[in-house]
């Protein structure tokens, strides 16, 4: 199995370097499936915030359905507005209707790759028509949560650093550099392997340190299936060093923050959340007191019936459609 089971947020589980090493190593094998994703969810979901259930959804056919009740729409992006690289088709012209009804648009991705100006122009190679102050990223909430200290940070080898502290060390394979950094940010698992993770959890074992998780999600979709991401690698951890991970990102509170201070005067219950993910997107915007769109046909559970895993997680979005 991929993933060790969950006990408690606050007691380790006991893993053996054998089982760590051999739950690692697993990556790109059984994890990347609809139901292994909701599996490993599920497991870790006691670290998520809390949210009061509800019993069902209701079908719509476009959100031009409901936009006489929400003032603002926020958008996951990865399942909702791209797959991967690829614009979904409707989905640019979608967000122009709604701006023209009214709406304040916004996305919140956990995508936490690239510094702001790289976020803004991938939504613009996109095709999508967004001012700058409409984008809001897990990176931007880790990175105003950085203590005073030297970070170990995992990026990709093209992320060039410059929103980060001067004295940050980019992680590779060298093992001194994972023993004298103060603390860990995890960004991205572009240039990750089983290797680095192990350096990583090795380092963590001769002297625990604070790891900042900058996704929270394991999975996104992407064209050819699911990549893996960080909150992957940093469950793994908390499993073993719980009171040592923090995330940010959907569904933890940080991130709804910052959307809540870009839009004055709006009630969380005119804000509506659309998602391709239970766990994150509408469980994290149903805690804030959001209403919440589930988005099936091109995430996490394109092709398979959302309500089996509704029911199974009890979790519920407001409304539930194929594409925006």
């Amino acid at each position: 199995m991929l993933f060790c089971c969950l006990r408690s947020p606050f007691q380790p589980i006991p893993l053996g370097q054998e089982v760590y090493e051999n739950a690692a190593k697993k990556i790109g094998d059984s994890m990347l499936t609809t139901q292994t994703i909701f599996d490993r969810y599920q497991e870790v979901r006691i670290r998520f915030p809390e949210t009061t259930a509800l019993s069902e959804s209701q079908d719509i056919s476009s959100l031009l359905d409901i936009a006489d009740d929400v003032d603002a729409f926020v958008f996951d992006a990865f399942g909702v507005l791209n797959v991967g690289e690829t614009l979904i088709t409707g989905a640019d012209v979608r967000l122009d209707q709604l701006r023209a009804r009214g709406c304040a648009i916004r996305i919140l991705t956990n995508a936490a790759s690239y510094d702001r100006s790289g976020a803004i122009a991938k939504f613009k190679r996109l095709g999508l028509t967004l001012a700058d102050e409409e984008i809001i990223t897990s990176r931007e909430a880790t990175l105003a949560h950085l203590t005073k200290c030297r970070w170990g940070v995992i990026t990709a080898d093209e992320d060039l650093l410059t929103d980060l502290p001067p004295d940050a060390v980019r992680l590779g394979d060298n093992e001194t550099d994972y023993e004298t950094v103060d603390s860990f940010l995890f960004l991205s698992t572009a240039a990750w392997t089983p290797e680095r993770q192990k350096l990583l959890v090795a380092a963590m074992q001769n002297r625990p340190r604070d790891l900042y998780i900058g996704n929270a999600d394991l999975a996104a979709p992407r064209d050819d299936g699911f990549s893996v991401e960080p909150g992957h690698f940093g469950h793994l951890v908390a499993d073993v060093f719980p009171e040592r991970v923090r995330f940010f990102g959907k569904p933890f509170p940080e991130v709804y923050d910052l959307i809540e201070s870009t839009l004055p005067g709006v009630p969380a219950n005119r804000i509506a959340m659309c998602g391709d993910t239970l766990h994150t997107d509408i469980l994290g915007a149903a805690a804030r007191g959001w209403r919440t769109v589930l988005v099936t046909q091109d995430g996490l559970f394109a092709g398979f019936d959302t309500e089996i895993f509704s029911r199974r997680s009890n979790l519920f979005a407001d409304w539930r459609l194929g594409r925006i």
